[in-house]
């Protein structure tokens, strides 16, 4: 083999690898536009699924005194008691229509949410429990059988 023909197939590999590279380039740039502008389109779907939850709320605010006093009535009854016996705190209709519309957008379908509980409105008695629990947990000995 003569040094023309290794430069001719070096140069032949070099072009080859160069044309590669270009081709490549042209699908991850196309890629990444058809996803920011896929992006952009649930970006505009989110923002007006937002905005109608707005007036949704701001069609809800006035009746918002007449369901303070609901809630009064019952948190004075004590009928809202859970197992550790502190009162549980229900989440708001605004919060929970929030939470359905980010699932049903997250989800691509319509999400239906049952029931909903604060984390605040957890009881405080529990970090005794889990004190306990890691306690035992950390007693464990733990050999690595290899």
């Amino acid at each position: 083999m003569q040094w023309t023909d290794l430069a001719v197939a070096t140069l032949l590999v070099g072009a080859g690898c160069a044309a590669v590279y270009a081709g490549l380039e042209r699908v991850i740039r196309r890629t990444a536009s058809e996803r920011e502008r896929e992006t952009q389109r649930q970006l505009r779907a989110l923002a007006t699924k937002i905005e109608a939850l707005q007036a949704l709320v701001a069609e809800l605010a006035p009746s918002q005194p007449a369901r303070a006093e609901a809630d009064d009535v019952l948190a004075i009854s004590g009928a809202a008691e859970n197992m550790a016996g502190a009162a549980s705190e229900s989440m708001k209709p605004e919060t929970l229509v929030a939470i359905t519309a980010a699932a049903t957008a997250f989800l691509g379908k319509e999400a239906r949410i049952r029931s909903g509980q604060s984390l605040a409105a957890q009881d405080t008695a529990g970090a005794w429990a889990q004190q306990g629990r890691v306690i035992v947990q950390t007693s464990h000995n733990l050999r690595s059988r290899g």
